[in-house]
């Protein structure tokens, strides 16, 4: 042990705590049947990586009843959740995953999955509307000579889960460099009902400390990793991606010379994702220069946009990049270290900032209605995704709420502009504009059925603008702010449900 405290003295230069050093397998036994544990990771980065793998394994071997309650910042790498999920560890998880083995458990009602906004996770930990948080483990560059924990790619939840757990488990990650250390902006608001206004008024500003200030004696292990976070899988862009960034910016060009936008484009949010990080990787061509991310995630676009000198500054939760991007970002993180910061996601997401900023916010729709509701999480109205993630913290705050998808899915049989979701995230009063590779629908000051028109002719796929024209139409004869036929407006979800597709077996024909 005393090899091992002189080893990782860079690392954890509170020499109290150095006798903590144990293995995976060892800090999984602190974790009980009935527990609620808190892990780190915000979209594959940052997550805790051997501990919650042990736990699994743990789990398996000994087929006892080991049951927890999951939260994390959002969705983890590595297979966590599929092998947590396999060994039957999870009970209850929120607030997000990606995760296909869980999604397929919750929706067969195995896991009970509680799909929240991003910013409310630790609010309503910090209330004890969630219970008591028996157990945290966060991923760390290094412990500091005070006992702080500096986290690495991600803030989330780390922050609050370390204050409000009886425990800590710290996984230090030496695959993580060093040089993260100081990127990081810790706030943590204080309790209601007498909370203090939230000092941000620019992206840049830094208000909290650089590390977690817990008490030392709260961590009870410290494993030592060696794994780099998992690369995103978002996908290079395609011509409808490329369509919908085109649609985007001319939107923007013409906002800013109605002087409804300042030339300086406001801070961008764009959620995660293909079609997200394609816009801004558009905005590398585009004629906007020095403008801010303030975002839960940095993405691939991010750093292109750094590299072209458009991002004058970037603040997120969290940084997820694509295998060759992690390599050469942290491999020179000195390049970029002064114009970013990561923040925990109740300050990155807070509706306070969002709004004061007058964020510009991108977000992906599974698919919206003729009137601009948009489900953003459930396959058919009734099978979850992934969640709602941050995308209604932004929505509901931003100066300008933007939903984007590809007009069609699954080769066309499967239309993403329906007569009415099945299932609403994201109702009409929070969506400004739509956009798809057809085309964008400013609803902004639209009646319902002004809307509906406007949608119909602009975004969606010709395949399907006839049948919504039709179903509009006789929508109108039962009158009503907002016409729908009832009997009719999830028709086309039964027809994909029995038929695998959305078209009329005529129309699919041809």
């Amino acid at each position: 042990m005393e090899r091992l405290s002189f080893m990782y003295e860079d690392r954890i230069r509170c020499a109290a705590l150095r006798g903590k050093i144990t293995s995976a397998a060892e800090a999984a036994l602190l974790i009980q049947d009935g527990m609620r544990v808190g892990a780190s990771g915000f979209t594959r980065a940052g997550d805790a990586k051997v501990v919650p793998v042990a736990l699994a394994e743990r789990a398996r071997q000994e087929g006892e009843p080991l049951r927890i309650t999951l939260m994390t910042g959002a969705s983890l790498g590595h297979d966590v959740d599929r092998m947590l999920t396999e060994a039957h560890v999870l009970a209850r998880r929120l607030p997000f995953q990606v995760d296909k083995t869980l999604r397929d458990a919750i929706n067969r009602g195995e896991v009970m999955f509680v799909d929240q906004h991003l910013s409310e996770t630790v609010e309503m930990l910090r209330a004890n509307q969630l219970g008591k948080l028996d157990v945290a483990i966060i991923e760390a560059a290094a412990i500091t000579e005070t006992g702080g924990i500096v986290p690495t790619t991600s803030v989330g939840n780390s922050a609050s889960f370390a204050i409000l757990a009886d425990k800590v488990i710290v996984e230090i990650n030496l695959a993580q460099p060093l040089a993260l250390e100081g990127l990081h902006d810790i706030w943590i608001p204080g309790r209601r009902p007498h909370r203090e206004p939230l000092p941000i008024v620019r992206a840049q500003d830094r208000v909290g400390t650089p590390a977690i200030e817990i008490a030392p004696e709260k961590v009870a292990a410290i494993v030592i990793t060696n794994m780099p976070d998992s690369s995103s899988t978002v996908l290079p862009a395609d011509e409808e991606t490329r369509l919908i960034a085109g649609h985007l910016i001319e939107f923007f060009q013409h906002e800013v010379s109605r002087g409804r936008m300042p030339g300086h484009l406001p801070p961008l949010q764009a959620g995660i994702g293909t079609i997200a990080n394609a816009v801004l990787a558009g905005f590398v061509d585009a004629p906007f220069d020095a403008f801010e991310i303030y975002s839960e995630v940095l993405q691939d676009s991010t750093f292109d946009l750094m590299d072209a000198g458009k991002v004058t500054f970037a603040s997120g939760a969290s940084i997820t990049l694509s295998a060759a991007r992690q390599a050469q970002v942290f491999g020179e993180l000195e390049r970029y270290r002064d114009r970013l910061v990561l923040r925990p996601q109740e300050v990155s997401n807070h509706p306070e900032v969002i709004r004061r900023l007058g964020l510009i916010a991108l977000n992906t729709a599974l698919e919206l209605d003729i009137y601009g509701n948009v489900n953003s999480t459930h396959v058919g109205g009734t099978h979850m995704m992934n969640g709602i993630g941050g995308s209604g913290d932004f929505a509901r705050n931003a100066s300008c709420a933007i939903f984007a998808t590809k007009s069609i899915a699954k080769a066309g049989r499967i239309s993403s502009i329906v007569p009415m979701v099945p299932h609403c995230d994201h109702n009409e009063h929070d969506v400004d504009v739509v956009v798809t590779e057809q085309g964008l629908a400013d609803l902004r000051g639209l009646a319902p059925r002004e809307r509906a028109t406007l949608i119909i002719e602009n975004c969606a796929h010709p395949l399907y603008r006839d049948l919504l024209r039709d179903y509009y139409r006789d929508a109108l004869k039962w009158g009503g702010q907002t016409p729908h036929q009832l009997d009719q407006a999830f028709a086309w979800h039964m027809r994909l449900r029995d038929t695998g597709s959305m078209l009329p077996a005529m129309k699919a024909g041809r």
